[in-house]
């Protein structure tokens, strides 16, 4: 027989036992509905990198070939003394231009101007002998057709009219030299040029062992001179030839040490017939304009042969081009919006686009912004960007 006692008490442990199975449920359920949704959330993907783009296009370039290249003065020359003496004038200033025979230096005359008077006296004397000479000689003929003198004494009288006629031609040669070291006593400039430091002032004494009174270097025009190795050579004649058989028409250009380039074109008018073994180059010269005398000689430069006329070459920005031990390379992103890596070669630089001579085709788009934070094959979201000025 049940005991009610007992039987109310199974039920109360029973009921308790249901509630704690509920509640550790329902925290079960808590747990492991966070626990699914954790993984979840964390295999959300990253948004693709954004990344700034430029579109490769055409444009008109001039194929150019750059080289290191010197100015040199087309006339250079060290003034010097002919004859010695004491300076007497110094009629420059120093570094200014001078025009060919402008007057540069004046040594003391007074010396030469006696010569010279002595030696015309000397002439006319001597004139004078010889006159007499053939007076005596004539008189001494005419007697000797009348049989009124001897033929010796003609003769005599004939040698003394020579050695005058010589003595006369001995003295005018004095006359000339005398002249001469008189007019060298005025230095005047040979070409026109910028004249340098003098290396003598009034009244030292100069001859012509001083050596070099002041150096004359002439300014406009102007060369510059740049070796060329017999394999670019080879090269820009070939680039030349046109598909008509003819030549492109060249000109050599010049970009100074500050990067800019020199406003004047210039014109080749020498190639040096012989190659230098050593280095296998051969030196070129072209003639510039330098009505500024911005260019100077012994300079160094940046000499550019370049074609007169454009043609269409494909450019890229030059701030695309990356390089490392293979070579220059770009970053595109293809129609996968994907990254891909192309080796290129470079041509001519056009403003900040270069020539890409390979690697990339017209249309591509080539990253410029945001280049270091992506890589080969990396998904990305591009942004068209315009050029500089369009």
């Amino acid at each position: 027989m049940a005991i009610p006692g007992s039987v109310s008490k199974s039920r109360w442990i029973a009921g308790a036992a249901l509630v704690v199975l509920v509640i550790a449920a329902g925290a079960g359920w808590l747990v492991f509905g966070h626990a699914a949704k954790a993984p979840q959330a964390a295999a959300a993907p990253p948004p693709a990198p954004a990344v700034g783009v430029r579109v490769a296009t055409m444009k008109g370039v001039s194929q150019s070939f750059e080289f290191v290249g010197r100015i040199k003065a087309t006339d250079k020359v060290e003034v010097r003394a002919r004859v010695e003496g004491f300076l007497d004038k110094v009629l420059f200033r120093e570094g200014q231009d001078v025009k060919a025979g402008d007057l540069l230096y004046q040594i003391e005359k007074v010396q030469f101007q006696a010569a010279l008077d002595q030696a015309k006296a000397n002439v006319v004397v001597a004139e004078a002998t010889l006159t007499n000479a053939k007076l005596e000689y004539e008189r001494s003929l005419e007697l000797s057709k009348r049989n009124f003198s001897p033929q010796s004494d003609v003769d005599q009288k004939k040698a003394a009219m020579d050695t005058a006629a010589g003595r006369v031609l001995q003295l005018k040669a004095a006359l000339t030299q005398a002249q001469v070291n008189l007019d060298y006593t005025d230095i005047r400039a040979p070409i026109d040029g910028r004249i340098g430091r003098t290396a003598y002032t009034v009244g030292n004494l100069v001859n012509p062992a001083s050596g070099v009174l002041a150096t004359i270097v002439s300014q406009d025009p102007i060369y510059v001179l740049f070796p060329v190795s017999v394999r670019d050579l080879d090269t820009i004649r070939e680039a030349r030839h046109k598909e008509d058989g003819g030549l492109a028409k060249i000109d050599i250009r010049i970009r100074l040490p500050n990067g800019k380039e020199y406003a004047h074109p210039g014109v080749w008018n020498l190639t040096d017939p012989q190659v230098d073994p050593q280095t296998d180059t051969l030196i070129m010269r072209a003639t510039i304009p330098n009505p500024d005398r911005t260019l100077t000689d012994g300079q160094f430069v940046t000499a550019i042969i370049r074609e007169r006329q454009e043609a269409p070459r494909l450019v890229v920005p030059q701030a695309a081009l990356q390089v490392d031990q293979s070579g220059y390379y770009v970053l595109v992103v293809n129609d996968q919006h994907k990254v891909e890596q192309r080796r290129v070669q470079t041509g001519p630089q056009l403003g900040t686009d270069v020539v890409a001579t390979s690697g990339v085709k017209e249309g591509e788009k080539i990253i410029i912004d945001g280049i270091q934070k992506v890589r080969p094959g990396q998904v990305v979201q591009e942004t068209i960007l315009q050029a500089a000025g369009g």
